[in-house]
């Protein structure tokens, strides 16, 4: 047999696993890349690295490299092939068309019909015909990709992605692929575990892909078994013995590796995952083999006559809608699991925030970075021994919340005297003012705790601040806005304030690092806190207390109390409710401001839909811009209560709907068959939402351009789409959306309160 160049194509970050993985298979002269590992070898090579690869997305076999200065020599460059050599003229063919830093073809569709141009122009010079287009399962799929002025033609020898073992059901949304799924069980020591009889135990198993493919690991299992589709099988080089002979092989030793399955186990919590994953390990014919049943985290533990193994999952990341305190919560109950039934296992799982690794009370070794779709995560690696157990330090609000109380409720007496003569440090000097159930909004002050120069340069910076915007605000009718935000890195906090028949502040402290001693960090919240009713000229039962972290999602939604205090302001002439006590964010993002003032400007006579509408302010702008329709969408019934209230606060004509619905599901279905187009739509959809009423994760990186493109169906001829997004590292895909006009507008919407923080979120008027 002839040998190949072949390139294997992999996630980023992944690319040791698949190298050590290939070399496992007898592959050499293997070298390591961006995303995937160039090899040589013959037929066999590339047929059993399709096989048996399990890390791997795609195995290319490199036909030719050629230059490419401009359009011309892409297309000579695919006619120098031979192309009836791999298809007949009546078969099929796909093309898949990538590049980077080129300046003859930054478009990757141009450049595909290009490529197929060329293979079609040739076929049909030499047989008057023409081989078709298929994009679903052709003979053979091409792929090109250009770097710079370097073109790699090669035929894509796995036709899909090698994640698609054949096991999952198609109208299932995975969590995670399957080929992620295999290399955090190949870097958490699975292979040699197994092989020793050790358990496995995926306690939140959801469809069951880590049970799956650590059964297939254990049983040596071909990952590529099941598939009925390879781009090689209709490929006229294609050897069918030698690809016979190797299938027999993976059987044989499929048969043999059955036999020796070690215990594996899968709980959830929710009986339609259960079911699911079920029917994924009937797919696989491992039914028998592996165990799962509906069970709560807090009783996953292992039966007597388990042997200890690993303990591997893949938990909510905390940025489901709403829930970071739950999340949390649970990453607590089950760091106790672990301590109390799992002592001499391992356990490995992959989070996107390492600070929820803190919440088990376990050390772990050094994280390993991985990547789940475009999201960067950390697979954690644990040794369940007493000797690594730890308490975590407090890091839910009222745990907070009860540190500060502790520090400062000795000299509640002293608070007012001690904010205005501001003595020499002495004992603590700390008030706290508490609801009685505890929660976390309160209002406190101290002197001495803290140092004082730190403190009075708070002081200062916030009068300076309040003496620039509080003209700018007045000038402008704005009554809510921010006053300070992190300005210093000592007080990291945001501070607002909100108008009505009172002036409300609002403090949300971002969490410090860990780097900061936790009993220094509570003695300055509480030192800021006694600074800002002094200085804002406000009693301390009008200040109200939340600790911010990193989010990634929208933990704005999640229920902290149940007061139902709600307080009336206004905005560009609508009346709106917000509530300090209850959420973390009030009901107003404030940064908004200038979209909603745009949208209430352009909405008269138009029909206005507003998706993720939260507490329906937009609506209430396009209302009282003379909107002739409003639709408001979001699935909280809460929010949906509350978008209701605003709307009947303020006097205006026009028909107003609102639906508690998926966004999601609801926007793809209508976009399938619009009951209704809309002249103006505001569209700002969480960034990663894993919520319990959602069918499917949603990623915005990831799911942008379809969103986008339903939403975009949905508009009348003329109309405007405006969307935004609070995900900083986030990359709009024009490419995508070459088909519509993309202005960003980001730098018009931030206001002038936000302008020390110009990433507060990115936004962008979209038309056809």
């Amino acid at each position: 047999m002839p040998t190949y160049q072949l390139f294997a194509t992999t996630p980023k970050a992944m690319e040791t696993i698949l190298s050590d993985e290939l070399r496992a298979l007898g592959i050499t002269h293997i070298k390591a890349t961006l995303a995937g590992v160039a090899f040589q070898g013959d037929l066999e090579t590339a047929y059993r690295a399709c096989l048996w690869s399990r890390t791997a997305n795609r195995i290319l076999l490199v036909l030719s490299s050629f230059e490419v200065k401009t359009q011309e020599d892409l297309y000579n460059g695919i006619q120098k092939i031979d192309w009836f050599e791999h298809i007949n003229p009546e078969d099929s063919f796909a093309v898949s068309f990538s590049a980077k830093n080129s300046a003859a073809i930054n478009n990757t569709h141009f450049g595909a019909l290009k490529v197929k141009d060329a293979i079609v122009d040739q076929m049909r010079d030499k047989f008057q015909t023409r081989p078709s287009i298929n994009t679903e399962q052709p003979n053979i799929r091409i792929n090109v990709y250009l770097n710079g002025e370097t073109a790699q033609l090669s035929l894509d020898l796995s036709g899909e992605s090698l994640h698609r073992r054949g096991y999952r059901d198609v109208n299932i949304k995975a969590p995670m692929k399957e080929n992620l799924a295999a290399a955090m069980l190949l870097r958490s020591g699975w292979p040699q575990i197994a092989k020793q009889q050790g358990s496995l135990i995926d306690p939140m198993c959801g469809s069951g892909t880590l049970l799956l493919e650590g059964a297939m690991i254990a049983a040596d299992y071909a990952p590529g078994l099941l598939r009925d589709y390879f781009g090689f099988t209709g490929w006229k080089k294609h050897d069918t013995e030698c690809w016979k002979k190797l299938h027999a092989e993976a059987e044989q030793r499929k048969k043999i590796g059955m036999e020796k399955l070690p215990v594996i186990v899968g709980f959830d919590q929710n009986r339609h995952t259960v079911n699911t994953a079920l029917a994924h390990i009937a797919n696989a014919g491992l039914q028998h083999k592996i165990h799962v049943e509906r069970r709560d985290i807090e009783d996953a533990e292992p039966a007597e006559s388990w042997n200890p193994g690993l303990l591997i999952c893949n938990p909510p990341y905390g940025e489901r809608l709403g829930d970071e305190q739950e999340t949390a919560e649970l990453y607590k109950k089950f760091g106790a699991s672990l301590k109390a039934h799992f002592i001499g296992w391992k356990a490995a799982m992959i989070i996107s925030n390492p600070e929820l690794g803190f919440r088990l009370g376990i050390r772990s070794q050094k994280p390993i970075t991985l990547f789940n779709g475009a999201l960067e995560c950390k697979l954690l690696r644990l040794d369940i021994e007493e000797s690594n157990f730890f308490i975590p330090k407090a890091r839910t609000q009222e745990e907070r919340i009860a540190q500060v109380t502790e520090i400062s409720k000795a000299q509640q007496q002293r608070i007012t005297q001690a904010t205005e003569t501001r003595p020499a440090p002495q004992a603590k000097t700390t008030a706290i003012d508490m609801p009685a159930n505890n929660e976390a909004v309160i209002s406190v002050a101290s002197n001495d705790t803290v140092e004082p120069v730190a403190a009075q340069m708070f002081a200062n910076r916030l009068k300076k601040n309040l003496k620039k915007l509080s003209k700018w605000a007045k000038q402008n009718h704005i009554t809510c806005y921010r006053v300070y935000d992190a300005d210093l890195p000592e007080y990291a906090v945001a501070v607002d304030i909100y108008q009505g028949s009172e002036t409300w502040i609002n403090v949300q402290e971002y969490e410090p690092p860990k780097s900061i001693d936790q009993h220094k960090a509570d003695q300055r919240l509480a030192g800021l806190l006694a600074e800002i009713p002094r200085v804002l000229n406000v009693n301390s039962d009008q200040v109200f207390l939340k600790i911010r972290r990193k989010q990634k999602s929208t933990d704005q939604y999640e229920k902290h109390d149940d007061q139902g205090r709600f307080h009336l302001i206004e905005e560009g002439g609508c009346k709106l409710l917000v509530n300090f006590e209850d959420y973390l964010d009030t009901g107003l993002f404030l940064d908004h401001r200038p979209i909603r003032l745009m949208i209430q400007h352009q909405a008269k006579d138009k029909s206005f839909l507003n998706l993720f509408a939260y507490t329906g302010s937009a609506t209430v702008h396009a209302a009282m811009g003379g909107a002739a329709s409003t639709t408001t969408v979001d699935m909280s019934n809460t929010y949906i209560n509350w978008a209701k209230k605003n709307m009947a606060l303020n006097a205006n004509e026009g028909t107003h709907e609102f639906i508690q619905a998926d966004c999601l599901e609801w926007l793809a279905t209508e976009a399938e068959l619009p009951s209704k187009h809309y002249d103006l739509i505001f569209l700002d959809p969480p960034t990663f939402s894993n919520s319990k009423r959602m069918d499917e994760a949603f990623d915005i990186q990831n799911d942008h351009v379809q969103l986008i493109n339903n939403a975009i169906s949905l508009l009348s001829p003329g109309g405007v789409l405006y969307f935004s997004t609070n995900f900083r590292r986030f990359k709009i895909d024009k490419q995508a959306l070459s088909d519509f006009i993309v202005e960003d507008i980001s730098a018009a919407t931030i206001p002038e309160d936000f302008a020390r923080n110009p990433k507060i979120h990115y936004c962008w008027r979209i038309k056809e």
